[in-house]
Parts: C-alpha cells; structure tokens; sequence
C-alpha cells in the first residue's frame, strides 16, 4: 500500500487570446500525445488581458495508465534527466516546462508548428487514494500515507533514474 505509482501527466500549452497560437498548440499537443487535446475556456472576465468569458485560452490533454510512464520517460530525457528541487511540490506532485519541442526525443520539426513549448504535471498516488475522490464516504488521507516531497523526489530518483538538483545548478548543464 505504500508503493508510489503515477496518476496521471497533463500537458498544457497556454496561449493567451492568440487564436493562430491555440491551433499550433493544439497540433503539437495531439503529435506527442497521439489525443485529441480539450481546449481551456475562461470563465473571468479580465479586461487588462483581453479576456472575456467563453474565450479558449490554451489547450491541455491528460495522459494515464502505461503510455504515461513511457511518455515521462522521453519528457524527462528531453530535461536531460535533471529536474530542479523546485519543481517538486510539498503534495508529491511535479511540474516542469519544456522550452522547445524539438529536445524531445523522437520528435521532428514540423514548419506548421514553428518552436513551441509546453507545460507537464506529473501526479503522483499511493493505493488508497481513491478514499479522498470517490462520491460516498468520502474520507481524508491519513499523515503517513500522504505523499511528501522527499518521496517524490525518491520516486523519481530510483524509478526514472532522474538527477534531482538545486535551482542555480541546472543553469550550468
């Protein structure tokens, strides 16, 4: 019941009000993923940004199961296997971008797309967690069975073989 195992990756590209940007993010989305992406509707109205309600700014897929973790896999390598203490929050979730698609491996340059990055988070779960979403008895997770930050970064470490480091080192690989 302790074993640590992967929920769920989101990817997400956010585009802002820019149309032509949501179509291309789109496209790439459902190139990595192989899914159809959803697009992201706003329900605020904030005039300073251009953005009313009803308006999609940005995309987003969900990936779980198997494909996930072989997915992960590439993203991180795309990382160079490092990612940074920071990206890892205190609920034992992590998020990192992807500055350019192109560093991900098996993936080639299409002139539709131009250079685009995009956003992931991983979500990570113990069995058991499924008390704290199902419809009855919903109950809270107790403090040992919670997922913290270290267990995550351990999680990462020996199962993806990834080099956790601190914020200013990643700058120098």
């Amino acid at each position: 019941m302790r074993q640590i195992r992967i929920e769920k990756i989101t990817f997400n590209v956010g585009t802002g009000t820019d149309q032509k940007l949501l179509v291309k993010g789109m496209k790439l989305l459902k190139n990595i993923t192989g899914i159809e992406p959803v697009k992201n509707i706003t329900k605020k109205r904030i005039p300073s940004f251009g953005v009313r309600p009803g308006l999609p700014i940005g995309c987003k897929v969900t990936i779980r199961g198997e494909k996930a973790t072989e997915l992960l896999k590439r993203l991180i390598a795309a990382k160079e296997n490092n990612l940074k203490k920071s990206c890892f929050d205190n609920n034992g979730n992590v998020s990192f971008g992807i500055h350019e698609y192109i560093d991900v491996p098996d993936l080639e340059y299409d002139s539709d797309i131009g250079i685009m990055g995009f956003q992931i988070a991983v979500t990570l779960m113990r069995p058991g967690f499924r008390v704290k979403n199902r419809r009855r008895f919903t109950r809270k997770i107790g403090k040992k069975h919670k997922i913290i930050k270290d267990d995550a970064m351990k999680f990462f470490t020996e199962k993806l073989s990834v080099n956790i480091v601190e914020g200013d080192m990643l700058d120098q690989f």
